[in-house]
């Protein structure tokens, strides 16, 4: 069995680790999402543009057809394309953060999806201009200080592409909402923030709104909720987190006769210490309430110390895990150590096409879907496999190269789709149009008027630790051998639900 330096469970390691922001606070690691996935179930239909025509737009909703057009960032020869990549390096000394960080990685896949594009005439005969720009995620200060520069400074901007889900929360509408910048990002939360950031902000992740009515739907439909059933909700105390729980999960318990157990957790990355503190109290008082099953709506820099601390004190309440924070994905990287007992086994809702693995092989060979596969194709062209069998031939399935790849990509079909006038507006208008975009971290992408967030199905799955190896993971080509966390598709692919 493999250590954390190498082999399947040194894989699920790194993914764990790569979270970003992957800054490790003593035993707490900040994790902010990174989404990126080979498909696990075949079958289902094929995901369908949904609203791509629609001619209307929801209350609160700008339509695209009333952005800016300005061209601010755009030459005759160029677009100037900000991609922020955190900084975690500088934190290491103070955080103890392990290493593992991959900053030169995320660089070098910027660098060669952007050349790959350029090379081959760039966008409608203009060029994209990479501004990499380094940030401590950690420091919000900074962080708006940077939109600040990107949507008033010089040089001028025209769009801000967010490969793996580290630009969060109200720097998001900082670009969006005040600076009327294009912005592409993984990470996301629900739909109120899409509807602020409106029509610049669009989500490769998925809308948790949507992601919450999907799990109180399926934990009704598996026995975790409803039945007597006595239902926990663990929230963080962050605008975003209460936001989702009163506007939204709340309000859908509610609607299925549900009256949860709800407690509030510190949840910002600088109240490590309070959120530790917190932790095990919260759980001590979810056992003392007789608590059966849990929603989690925490980020990972809580949902950690509640695990230890459900570890600590022998109470494994069945969790419904989710896409919210990437609570189920991140979970991989905890199997078998430290909480094989509270995590192995847990079930959940998810638009990530993970469960294949690190393999260059085509899907119908147990390898890579094809949107994964034709970034791998360049990244092994530029950087091919030495020697035979070195873990360096792959990109990683939930990986920065492969969120990277998605992003750029993204931007350019809709940029190339904007014409030779481009601008905010044509930008905007051509993102709605995106249809079965062939993604990476979801199955396909589909965007609208109205719908700012690309998935558009979601299926559930079982966390399962292939230790001794089973059948029910699959099998990664030699020398790999086989892998030692997986998750195993419980129910295939079905659309999300609508919200509003």
């Amino acid at each position: 069995m493999a250590g954390a330096g190498g082999g399947p469970l040194g894989r699920s390691w790194r993914r764990f680790r790569r979270r970003p922001v992957g800054v490790q606070v003593g035993a707490v690691v900040v994790a902010i999402v990174v989404v990126i996935g080979i498909v696990l179930a075949a079958g289902g239909s094929s995901p369908t543009s949904i609203h791509a025509t629609a001619t209307t737009t929801p209350s609160g909703v700008t339509a695209p057809d009333q952005a800016s057009t300005s061209s601010r960032g755009v030459t005759a020869h160029t677009i100037n394309v900000v991609f922020p990549v955190s900084n975690l390096t500088a934190l290491s000394s103070n955080f103890g953060f392990a290493g593992d960080i991959e900053y030169s990685e995320q660089t070098k896949a910027i660098d060669l999806f952007v050349k790959t594009i350029n090379d081959a005439g760039g966008i409608n005969g203009r060029t994209i201009n990479p501004m990499i720009v380094t940030f401590d995620p950690t420091n919000e200060a900074a962080m708006r200080a940077w939109c600040l520069q990107w949507t008033e400074g010089n040089p001028p901007v025209f769009a801000v592409l967010d490969g793996i889900g580290t630009w969060t929360g109200d720097n998001q509408l900082c670009l969006t909402q005040e600076g009327h910048t294009p912005l592409i990002s993984q990470w996301t939360t629900v739909t109120n923030y899409t509807q602020e950031g409106s029509p610049y902000l669009w989500w490769t992740g998925p809308d948790d709104a949507a992601i919450l009515k999907a799990t109180v739907t399926w934990g009704l439909s598996s026995g975790r909720l409803g039945h007597g059933i006595k239902v926990g909700v663990i929230a963080g105390n962050r605008a975003s987190d209460q936001q989702a729980l009163n506007e939204y999960l709340l309000p859908d318990l509610k609607a299925a006769g549900i009256t949860p157990v709800v407690k509030t957790i510190a949840a910002d990355p600088s109240d490590s210490a309070t959120t530790s503190s917190e932790a095990p109290l919260v759980v001590q008082q979810l056992r003392a309430d007789d608590v059966t099953s849990v929603i989690p709506l925490v980020p990972f820099n809580a949902f950690y110390p509640l695990l230890q601390a459900e570890t600590q004190q022998q109470y494994f309440p069945k969790l419904l895990l989710s896409d919210y924070e990437e609570s189920i994905e991140s979970s991989l990287g905890l199997i078998p150590f430290p909480y094989e007992k509270a995590l192995n086994g847990q079930e959940g809702v998810t638009t990530d096409t993970l469960g294949g693995i690190d393999d260059s092989r085509p899907e119908s060979d147990g390898g890579y879907d094809p949107g994964v596969r034709s970034c791998w194709v360049i990244w092994h062209k530029a950087y091919p496999e030495t020697p035979p069998g070195n873990m360096n031939d792959f990109i990683e399935e939930q990986g920065p190269i492969q969120g990277w790849c998605q992003a750029i990509r993204l931007f350019e079909s809709a940029a190339k789709a904007a014409g030779p006038d481009l601008d905010r507006r044509t930008f905007v208008e051509a993102m709605a149009k995106i249809s079965n975009f062939p993604g990476g971290y979801s199955t396909v992408l589909s965007y609208g008027p109205d719908r700012f967030s690309g998935p558009t199905k979601y299926q559930v799955v079982r966390l399962h630790n292939n230790v001794p190896p089973s059948s029910q993971c699959k099998t990664p080509m030699k020398p790999l051998g086989p892998q030692g966390v997986c998750w195993v598709s419980v129910s295939s692919w079905r659309p999300l639900p609508t919200t509003g």
